[in-house]
């Protein structure tokens, strides 16, 4: 394929994928702005809504390399149209199962592997297997904003949903919504051959999974976006508890996850770029330390909307931008043929963190009555991370060599 076809690729398939991120993220990363709205009409309770949400963060992660170990396999299509109906039948079931086992089923279990599978590992998969080394970073960038555009639409409309009809005619709306994705999976399968680009190694996927474990550079990855879970998770679970626990509307919770969706486009198509500039590595380390930094700006400031919003858009800048460095660095330590089920064992641990982050503090909320240790923690964690992406082996940047 020449560069003229690599163009001429290049943009179908990076906006049919990043329109898919747009609805499956923007479904999942609505789902804190029902957890009052619940609490008030069926009395399970903060904590244990929370724990609803968390398995939903365990069961998305948890997802992520087995759907991706299955495209890897046997394609694209199936796997993405599957996913797209378990996420629709989750939002579906949700206001017709009631108590908390209900919410594990429909919103921990099923909607989370539907929008988990019709996400980054089988999308990136798929993308980096149909274009050259020197267009994934920028595609991977893109279709991460497309995620966070989702959520910067999707969450004030979800509020003004549930303000309008009640949280359960949203969730019937959120299904319907859901299945806007299914035509778009042919323009990401197209009908081109998979693995244009990947070899596949000696001894299968069993190997590389076993090499991808020797590797300290690829365990270190794993350990920098466990954190990265786990700060993601605690905030879109409980920013809309935090805003209420300042006496605010909810507006201003559904306002400011908008607007780390809005940021975040930013964040992304500027973290697809960095990474074919710079070492990924130290563009993550820059992330994460500025989120540390930025938590503990919010804890010195007095907790008004503004300070909500100025908040929101300094974290969105950061906020799923790591997942394109992150995903490079995947690919650049064990390659591209099975990046889709290696990069979905990094997600799943970014989501065990996530299920720690949504956990911890519906049950640091029910203790306490506030969120206020797990804002430490999230700033020590936060820090961690940063540091950890350090030793990850990654040779220099050199540039680009000059047409001939």
């Amino acid at each position: 394929m020449d560069p003229i076809d690599h163009n001429a690729r290049f943009w179908p398939l990076a906006l049919a994928a990043a329109a898919i991120m747009f609805i499956t993220m923007g479904i999942r990363q609505s789902m804190g702005l029902f957890v009052a709205p619940i609490d008030a009409t069926s009395g399970i309770g903060v904590a244990g809504i929370s724990f609803a949400m968390a398995v939903a963060q365990l069961m998305w992660g948890a997802i992520q390399p087995l759907a991706g170990a299955v495209a890897d396999r046997w394609g694209t299509g199936r796997v993405l149209a599957i996913g797209i109906a378990v996420l629709a039948g989750g939002c579906a079931l949700a206001p017709l199962l009631p108590g908390q086992a209900g919410l594990v089923i429909s919103i921990g279990i099923l909607s989370a592997v539907g929008s988990g599978i019709a996400s980054f590992s089988v999308l990136f998969g798929a993308v980096a297997q149909q274009l050259p080394a020197t267009r994934q970073g920028l595609a991977s960038g893109f279709i991460n904003a497309g995620g966070s555009f989702g959520q910067f639409v999707i969450a004030p409309v979800v509020q003004r949903l549930i303000a309008a009809f009640g949280w359960m005619n949203a969730f019937w709306a959120l299904a319907a919504a859901s299945l806007a994705a299914l035509p778009l999976i042919r323009r990401v399968v197209g009908e081109h051959p998979a693995h244009l680009h990947a070899v596949a190694p000696p001894g299968g996927l069993k190997r590389a999974i076993s090499e991808a474990f020797a590797d300290n550079s690829y365990l270190l990855l794993h350990a920098g976006f466990f954190t990265c879970g786990f700060h993601i998770a605690f905030l879109v679970t409980h920013l809309p508890g935090e805003v209420q626990l300042c006496g605010l509307p909810p507006t201003v919770a559904s306002w400011s996850l908008g607007i780390i969706g809005l940021f975040n486009i930013a964040g992304s198509l500027f973290a697809g770029w960095a990474v074919g500039r710079y070492r990924s590595k130290l563009v993550l380390f820059w992330m994460y330390g500025s989120r540390a930094l930025m938590v503990l700006i919010y804890l010195a400031s007095p907790h008004t909307d503004v300070t909500f919003y100025v908040f929101a858009g300094a974290l969105g800048f950061t906020w799923l931008a790591t997942v394109p460095p992150t995903a490079r660095l995947v690919g650049k330590l064990c390659g591209t043929r099975y990046l889709a089920t290696l990069f979905g064992l990094v997600l799943l641990t970014h989501q065990i963190g996530a299920f720690f982050g949504a956990w911890l503090g519906g049950v640091a909320f029910a203790r306490g009555g506030d969120y206020s240790w797990m804002w430490y923690a999230d700033a020590t964690l936060a820090a961690a991370a940063a540091l950890v992406n350090l030793p990850i082996r990654e040779t220099r940047m050199v540039p680009a060599a000059s047409p001939a």
